[in-house]
């Protein structure tokens, strides 16, 4: 997120948006308006082809459709400078393309491994496979901002697929985001557990909420 290990910890520079430098109330309504077309996208995409695979087109597409609009120098690119983020230095922009090319190939491997829908472990199979894929995602930053946008959102596409309801990781509060934050920072040690957790009653969150409709 941030342009270069200098910036303090989980720091973002927006000076290099399409509106120049704007209050950080009017960007998040812009976020917010991006998610959604994000969203509208996958939907698209599914509608079209329910077993979608994730991609480097894909997920190239989806983060040009959704950030274009405030920042359209790079939106939908990889990015071509090295970026630090919760203190620590992401991949080497040059090795992008090979480390997506893998983690797209990765992801739909272990898609294609888990078990049947009315296996007892279908769930919490999936519940795993999100964690590590939303943690991987984040840690090779392909993406000079929004990675973290975008990986719930391609979460999202994967729910879809699999026949679950979307969810929403809580990040309405300064403990939510620091739950997801630490949740994270967790998995950069090996221990998925807590992003785990978090996506388990996020998911459980909306099966329920289907179940009362």
């Amino acid at each position: 997120m941030g342009k270069s290990s200098t910036k303090p910890k989980g720091a973002t520079s927006y000076r290099d948006t399409a509106f120049g430098i704007i209050p950080r109330s009017k960007l998040i309504n812009l976020e917010i308006e991006g998610t959604k077309r994000g969203l509208e996208y996958i939907e698209n995409l599914l509608s079209r082809q329910k077993d979608k695979k994730i991609s480097p087109d894909l997920i190239l597409g989806l983060h040009k459709v959704s950030f274009s609009c405030i920042l359209p120098k790079w939106a939908g690119k990889l990015r071509v400078i090295q970026v630090a983020f919760s203190g620590k230095e992401a991949p080497a922009f040059y090795q992008l393309s090979e480390l997506v090319m893998n983690f797209c190939r990765d992801t739909e491997e272990r898609i294609s491994h888990l078990p049947n829908q009315d296996k007892e472990n279908f769930v919490l199979d999936v519940v795993a496979l999100l964690a590590w894929f939303q943690h991987k995602f984040v840690f090779i930053h392909p993406f000079q901002d929004y990675n973290g946008r975008t990986a719930r959102m391609l979460t999202i596409l994967i729910l879809l697929r699999l026949g679950l309801p979307p969810i929403e990781l809580r990040s309405e509060t300064e403990s939510d985001r620091r739950s997801y934050l630490n949740a994270m920072q967790k998995g950069d040690q090996g221990d998925l557990s807590l992003l785990e957790k978090l996506i388990s009653q996020a998911l459980t969150e909306s099966l329920e909420n289907i179940k009362n409709l």
